[in-house]
Order: C-alpha cells, then sequence, then structure tokens
C-alpha cells in the first residue's frame, strides 16, 4: 500500500481524500494516528491531532513562488544547486546547521555535504538539549519507550517541563491518562509531579507540585541523590539553597522509592538554565541510583518534530550529535566551539548552509550580523527571515504533509510519514541529494 493509503480519489481532482495514520511532525511526541480528510491541496480534517497539530494540518498551504531565488531573483532549482555548491567548496570554514525539522533521509545527506566540504555539522539541539546530548556520554542513560510509560508507569515527574503546553496530546495518548497493560486504570493509577520554578498549566495536572528556586536545580537534584542513599541533611540548608523543605524532598523520595515503575521527563527548563549539562547529569545519575530500590527510566521531551532524528543520524555518521568539526577528515567534538550559534557569535564561519531552520530570527544579535555578512544557502517550506537574507534560498516541500521520510519520536522510535498531498516544491532530500552530488564532482575536479 502507498504512503497516501486508504485513498478515495487522487487529490488533484479536488475530491475527498483520506489519509490514515498519518504523522504529526509540529512537536516530538510525532503523533501517528491522525486521519487527515484532504480536498485537492487543502486538509480539511485532522481527526485525533491537538490543537497545534490542527494548525500544522488545517492551516498548510504550499508556499507560492518560485522554488529558487539567488540574490532574492527568480531562479532554476540547477542554478541555485551550481551557486551553493559553489558557495560550499570555496569556503575553508562552512558550517552545515538545523535538520530538527527535515526527515532522518535529507539528513543524512546534509551529514555527507558537511564531510565532503570539510564542514561542520550542526543541529538546533546546541541551543535547546545539547546539554543532555553531553550529560550522556558522561553518565549514560536508563530510558524506556513511550510505550512502556503507557503500559507501567505509576509515578511521573516532570522536571523543567511543560507539556500542556508544548505537548498537547503527552498527557493524553502517553504519560498520564491512557489505560495500560499495569495501569488499568489510567490516570487512577499514577501519582503525578511537576517540579518547575512557576506554576504552568502543566501543574494544574499534577498532584504534586514543587516550586523550586530558579536557577537551582542542581542543588535539588543533589538532595535528592542524597536522600535516595539514606544521607543526612541540614534542612536549613536544603530550603535555603532549594527554596522547599527538607520534609518535601523526604516525601518526595520516599514516593520514587515505592512506585513500581517511576519515570522522569525534563525539558528546556532544566537543560538551559544555570548548570546545563550539570543538571542533566545529576537528573541521569539519579535515574541510575533509583533503580537501587525499584525501576525508574528518565526521557526528555523533545520540541521540533525530528530533534531527535537529527540527534540519531548525526552520531551513526560521526559518532557524536552535534556541533561536529569534520575539516581535518575525521570527526571532532566541542560544544561551545563548533557549535553554530557560537562559530557565528565569534565570526569564524565564512559560509553556511542552513535546513530548517531560522537562525537569523533566535540567534543573538552578533551571530544574526555575522551570518548577514556571509555567502549562506537556506532551505525551509516557507518564508522566514533566514531564507530572506539568504545567498541562496530553496522553498521545499513539507516532510509529513508533501514528502515523505523517517522521523524520530522522543523516545528514539522511529515513525514513517505518509503524506497528504504533493508540493509544487521539490522535497529537501531531493535538493540535499544534488547538492551532495554537485559538491563531490566540484571536489574530484580540484583533485
Amino acid at each position: 500500500m502507498s504512503a497516501n493509503a486508504d485513498t478515495t480519489s487522487t487529490a488533484s481532482s479536488g475530491e475527498l481524500k483520506v489519509v490514515q495514520d498519518a504523522a504529526c511532525t509540529f512537536c516530538g511526541c510525532v503523533c501517528d494516528d491522525i486521519e487527515l480528510k484532504v480536498e485537492g491541496h487543502t486538509i480539511k480534517e485532522a481527526k485525533r491531532a491537538c490543537v497545534l497539530g490542527k494548525a500544522w494540518f488545517l492551516n498548510h498551504e504550499p508556499e507560492e513562488g518560485p522554488s529558487c531565488r539567488i540574490e532574492g531573483q527568480p531562479a532554476t532549482v540547477d542554478e541555485g544547486i551550481e551557486r551553493a555548491a559553489q558557495i560550499l567548496c570555496d569556503a575553508k570554514y562552512p558550517q552545515v546547521y538545523g535538520l530538527s525539522d527535515s526527515p532522518c533521509e535529507a539528513q543524512r545527506k546534509a551529514v555527507g555535504i558537511a564531510d565532503w566540504i570539510g564542514g561542520i555539522i550542526d543541529t538546533t539541539t546546541s541551543v535547546c538539549h545539547g546539554p543532555s546530548g553531553m550529560a550522556l556520554q558522561g553518565v549514560g542513560e536508563v530510558t524506556c519507550t513511550l510505550g512502556e510509560v503507557m503500559n507501567r508507569g505509576d509515578l511521573i515527574i516532570f522536571w523543567g517541563s511543560n507539556p500542556a503546553e508544548s505537548h498537547p496530546r503527552h498527557f493524553t495518548r502517553y504519560s498520564l491518562m491512557p489505560k495500560g497493560l499495569f495501569t488499568p486504570n489510567g490516570r487512577k493509577d499514577r501519582t503525578c509531579v511537576n517540579i518547575d520554578v512557576r506554576k504552568t498549566k502543566s501543574a494544574n495536572a499534577a498532584d504534586i507540585f514543587i516550586q523550586i528556586k530558579p536557577r537551582r536545580d542542581f542543588e535539588a537534584l543533589w538532595t535528592l541523590r542524597a536522600l535516595s542513599r539514606g544521607i543526612s541533611l541540614d534542612g536549613d540548608l536544603v530550603e535555603r539553597d532549594t527554596g522547599v523543605p527538607l520534609a518535601t524532598w523526604q516525601d518526595l523520595m520516599d514516593r520514587m522509592k515505592a512506585c513500581k515503575f517511576g519515570v522522569i521527563f525534563f525539558g528546556m527548563g532544566l537543560t538551559m538554565t544555570r548548570g546545563k549539562h550539570a543538571n542533566t547529569e545529576a537528573l541521569l545519575a539519579l535515574t541510575r541510583d533509583m533503580n537501587a530500590h525499584t525501576r525508574f527510566v528518565v526521557n526528555a521531551n523533545r520540541g521540533h518534530g525530528n530533534v531527535s532524528g537529527a540527534d540519531n543520524v548525526v552520531t551513526w555518521r560521526t559518532g557524536y550529535p552535534f556541533g561536529v568539526n569534520l575539516a581535518r577528515g575525521y570527526p571532532r567534538f566541542n560544544p561551545g566551539e563548533y557549535t553554530t550559534s557560537d562559530t557565528f557569535a565569534r565570526g569564524e564561519a565564512d559560509a553556511a548552509l542552513i535546513i530548517a531552520s531560522d537562525p537569523m530570527a533566535n540567534f543573538s544579535e552578533a551571530a544574526r550580523q555575522h551570518l548577514a555578512r556571509i555567502p549562506f544557502i537556506a532551505l525551509d517550506p516557507k518564508e522566514t527571515p533566514t531564507t530572506r537574507a539568504a545567498t541562496v534560498a530553496f522553498t521545499v516541500a513539507t516532510y509529513g504533509i508533501n514528502s515523505p521520510g523517517t522521523v524520530y519520536r522522543m523516545d528514539d522510535v522511529p515513525i514513517p510519514l505518509r503524506p497528504a498531498f504533493d508540493s509544487p516544491h521539490p522535497s529537501d532530500f531531493d535538493l540535499l541529494s544534488k547538492l551532495e552530488q554537485r559538491v563531490k564532482e566540484i571536489k574530484a575536479a580540484a583533485y
């Protein structure tokens, strides 16, 4: 059966078409039970999608205009490929960045391009869960799939994460509400704890809310690590450092030891505050410690639809998840030195390939100013500040809606995409395949 399964007619006829088990790539949940009703090039209904997923599907319209612009002027795709290849091959310190909203097949091509040009390959992980990737290498990870959480988890802890707003179906499909094999009563069989510096909408869904001092996650995690080992602590010191009474932490630890299957979901509220990778190391170590008492796992609440896939693909190809320098012919990993926001801010990169991301809208002022000074190529399904400033800008098909491929859910489970209708623009996989081929030809001719 084709990717556009269970159709009543072709989309081009303007009649109704139904796509079963479509995957929503808006966030890291990658819900793959969506039923799309499509009429022509318009999605009329997205059954079972959350409010964010409905906006993703129902508001989608292919970008009008040419598929390629060179210095703001319309051009053919082949002309754009040639100009882009020349920019990358002429550069001495090129940067390839983005990838988290592209399928794994396209990500693989991007890593190949970075290798051929002797550049740096980096993903948006470096500005969100990069500290988690660093911590994993030092501590390791005790984890599981979201399916296991649904079937087994009876104590669910959210730390620095607000899935009620960022991942609306997380509660209902995976973590709190669903009835599982060992949680037949759903929500009644689970205790939910929310730990954050402020009361979010997710806190309203929790049984217990613990509000810690801002920038004190590290101290709070080490308090729990000490309690897990039965170490006596000074109550006044703990409350001064964390903003939470020692008795509250002791009650949480008692619940953690008493549960059958505990799960900690953590977000950028932990990874991008004071401590960064040290915070994540403490959380991963706490999870490891808890397995001396019961079964405990940890999982990152990832944001973009395929940011987990980007980590996996770059790791497969280079041995490291992001910020990898390939200039010497072998991979070197050093966050802060090879990560894109830093190389741009220091004025080091002399060319860039930006894929499905918008650094012109969210990097520091110094990084944006440097990016505007160098030649760079941008691929995106829609017009952004980055595509408007690009030397070569490609408009590409939207993955999951217009083009197929594979993405990874936040728990590293691969999900196939079932597109709804074709786009007038090429996919990023097709463009990057052509670009890699042209780069290889130019490099081969130079030797």
